[in-house]
C-alpha cells in the first residue's frame, strides 16, 4: 500500500512553474514532435528527458528536473511522444514502451553528445536503445539514467491489469490512450475496430488492438515480449543508473530483480524499499542523478 501512496501523493504534490521555450521538429516520416527547453542556451551540457506514458513537460518529475538541472548546470530539452504535446499528430503513429528507433532520431537530432534521463516508458525506451546501439550509443550519450522503467513488460502488464493497480492507473491511462486512438480512427479509417476499442478495459486488450499492429508487432505478446528493455542491460556501455523501488506498483519485486540479473558492468542498479512509482521525493531524486551525472 506504501508504493500506491508514494506513486499517487508523488503526483498530486503541484509541480514548480518553469519556464519553456518550445520548438517544432519535423520527422523523417512527414510528422512533427515537439521539444520544450528549460535553461539558458549557453548552459554547458545537455540533458535530454524523456517522459513516462501519457506524460509531457507538465508532469510532475518534467517540471522539478527542469528547475533542478539548470541551477546545475545543464539546459534541459523534453521531446514529447507523439501526440503527447497537446496537439494531434499527423500520422497514425503513437509511440510505444520499446521505441528505440524514435530514441535514436531525437538523440541525434540534437547534434551534440548529450545525457540522457527517461522516465518509466520513456526510461524503458531508452535502456533498449542503449542496449542496441552498445558501443555505438557512447559517442551521442556521454552518461544516462533509467527511473522506475518497466524492465519486465510482461509482468507489468499483468500487474497493471489487476486488482487495485487496474483501479487505479489503467483506467487512469486508458482515459486518454483511447480517446486519442479513437480521434486517429476518424482521421485514418479501418485501423482497428471501434467497437472493440470502446470495450477495452485493459492494456492486454488496447496494447493487442492499437498498439501493437500500429507499430509492426504481430499482438500484444510479441510487443511486450520484443520491447523489455531488461534483456538489453548486458549490451549497455554507457554509464547508466537504473533506480527502481522494490515496491513500486507497476513491476513486481521478483521481475525487477530478474529482470536485471546480468546488467553490463557500466550499468548501476538501484533498488531502494520504498519509492513506488516515479514517487521518489523530488529533491532527493534530483541530487542523486546530478550526483550521476557529475561522476
Amino acid at each position: 500500500m506504501i508504493g500506491h501512496l508514494q506513486t499517487i501523493v508523488a503526483s498530486l504534490l503541484p509541480p514548480p512553474r518553469v519556464a519553456l521555450q518550445r520548438s517544432r521538429w519535423e520527422t523523417p516520416d512527414g510528422d512533427f514532435v515537439d521539444v520544450d527547453f528549460a535553461g539558458a542556451p549557453g548552459l554547458p551540457r545537455l540533458m535530454v528527458l524523456f517522459h513516462g506514458l501519457e506524460g509531457c513537460s507538465d508532469s510532475h518529475y518534467a517540471r522539478r528536473l527542469a528547475q533542478a538541472l539548470p541551477a546545475a548546470g545543464w539546459r534541459v530539452a523534453i521531446p514529447h511522444w507523439r501526440g503527447c504535446s497537446g496537439e494531434p499528430n499527423r500520422r497514425p503513429r503513437a509511440y510505444h514502451s520499446g521505441d528505440s528507433a524514435e530514441v535514436d532520431w531525437m538523440l541525434r537530432r540534437f547534434g551534440v553528445q548529450v545525457d540522457a534521463i527517461g522516465i518509466s516508458l520513456g526510461g524503458n525506451a531508452l535502456l533498449k536503445w542503449l542496449g542496441e546501439r552498445s558501443d555505438a550509443a557512447t559517442a551521442i550519450v556521454r552518461r544516462a539514467a533509467a527511473i522506475s522503467a518497466p524492465l519486465d513488460l510482461p509482468a507489468c502488464g499483468v500487474a497493471l491489469d489487476q486488482g487495485l493497480n487496474r483501479l487505479l492507473y489503467t483506467r487512469m491511462f486508458l482515459s486518454t490512450l483511447k480517446p486519442k486512438s479513437l480521434a486517429q480512427l476518424g482521421r485514418f479509417p479501418a485501423l482497428f475496430d471501434e467497437t472493440r476499442m470502446r470495450r477495452a478495459r485493459t492494456f492486454r486488450e488496447f496494447d493487442d488492438l492499437y498498439t501493437a499492429p500500429m507499430h509492426g508487432f504481430r499482438g500484444v505478446d510479441h510487443y511486450w515480449s520484443s520491447s523489455a528493455s531488461g534483456p538489453f542491460l548486458e549490451h549497455i556501455r554507457v554509464p547508466t543508473l537504473v533506480l527502481n523501488a522494490r515496491n513500486d506498483p507497476f513491476l513486481p519485486e521478483e521481475a525487477l530483480l530478474a529482470a536485471s540479473r546480468k546488467a553490463a558492468p557500466c550499468v548501476t542498479l538501484e533498488f531502494p524499499r520504498r519509492g513506488g512509482h516515479v514517487g521518489f521525493p523530488g529533491a532527493r531524486l534530483s541530487q542523486r542523478l546530478i550526483q550521476h551525472f557529475r561522476a
